[in-house]
């Protein structure tokens, strides 16, 4: 491609550019409603129901445990 043709094409690009900059100015955004809070987090003192028969279950199948907690191997990438 020579140099002549890819100037053409970055006018073009620009020029694609400069309209679409145009065309956002003008988009009107509703604002947000509602928390602006950080999410993903749960509070301890309301602890999600579990249902007692799975974690029966659950840890009768742990090998290794101690207390509520099961004890796991890490996996060690090599």
């Amino acid at each position: 491609m020579d140099e002549k043709k890819r100037e053409e094409i970055r006018g073009q690009a620009k020029k694609i550019l400069a309209n679409f900059s145009k065309k956002l100015e003008s988009v009107k955004l509703k604002a947000r409603k509602g928390k602006k809070d950080v999410g993903g987090f749960r509070e301890e003192k309301n602890p999600a129901k579990s249902d007692s028969d799975f974690r029966n279950r659950l840890f009768a199948n742990a090998p290794n445990k101690e207390g509520d907690c099961i004890i796991a191997e890490k996996k060690e990438w090599q």
